[in-house]
């Protein structure tokens, strides 16, 4: 099976029909090995209360009642999901112009890369909870701190990608450039922009699940609203570990969905950019 590797991957991803199928079988097989594994410790050897570890079944039902079903959770989860899309694609849109211009002013003033990149850097490093108690003690417990968070996690991702794509852009091309006539904005805006897209929609990516997991944790703390940190929260406060582990099903599908599309999207330009070769 033929297989590519792109910056920031680390699961090969085939190239072949027959081989992105034969991955898929064997995704499917792991997902109904935990599904077994989960019946049989919960269902059939009960090793643990329903209340502390809930069956398949029950976990179902809640997503069931949430997302079409009828119930104490009626619609709930689907609510949600579509309160927490909202902020994070606002939240995320946001951090990718803001990170895209500040990752082209550092990457074509090596001064301002030198002082800003450490500390964005730095910055990165700091778990994105961290950041919850300063946003709300600077913005107050509502959906502002909330897209402060996100919007800074997504930004500083972008902004070292775009940077650092733009620094790693080949030499011969800055040459041509310069030969043909392109000095300054004109060379970063028509020659090394272009060249950087793939390693930028890797950042990109980046920024996505950086943004996907501050959101959740910012939403724990605020009440009221419509959010799948909401619904995480009513699971604790009700002791229904089954929502909680529905809420974080639903979490992770919709963080996957949306990588996956981000990752197809680079795989494809890569291709396009002769950096992968399709089969």
């Amino acid at each position: 099976m033929t297989v590519s590797r792109a910056p920031g991957d680390t699961v090969p991803r085939p190239r072949t029909a027959a081989g992105r199928w034969r991955a898929a079988a064997w995704q499917l097989g792991g997902l109904l090995v935990i599904l077994a594994v989960w019946w049989l410790v919960t269902d059939v050897l009960k090793l643990y209360p329903a209340y502390v570890f809930p069956s398949p079944r029950a976990v179902w039902t809640e997503v069931s009642y949430g997302l079409w079903g009828t119930g104490p959770q009626d619609g709930k989860l689907l609510a949600a999901i579509g309160g927490s899309l909202r902020r994070v694609l606002t939240g995320y849109l946001i951090a990718v112009v803001l990170g895209g211009v500040v990752g082209l002013i550092m990457g074509a003033w090596p001064p301002i890369r030198t002082a800003l990149g450490a500390y964005l850097t730095g910055i990165q490093s700091v778990p994105s909870i961290a950041f919850v108690p300063f946003a709300i003690l600077f913005l107050g417990l509502n959906e502002r701190a909330v897209l402060f968070v996100v919007i800074l996690e997504g930004f500083i991702p972008v902004a070292l990608a775009v940077s650092g794509a733009l620094l790693n852009v080949p030499p011969a091309l800055r040459i041509a450039g310069r030969t043909l006539g392109a000095h300054g904005p004109a060379l970063t805006w028509r020659v090394l922009l272009p060249a950087a897209v793939p390693n930028v929609l890797t950042g990109l990516r980046t920024a996505w699940s950086f943004a996907w997991r501050a959101l959740v944790g910012g939403e724990l703390l605020i009440a009221g609203s419509k959010s799948l940190g909401e619904q995480l929260e009513v699971g604790r406060n009700t002791a229904n570990v089954a929502l909680v582990l529905a809420t974080i099903i639903i979490i992770g599908l919709i963080g996957g969905v949306f990588d996956a599309l981000l990752r197809s999207l680079e795989a494809r330009v890569r291709r396009d950019y002769g950096l992968e070769v399709a089969q």
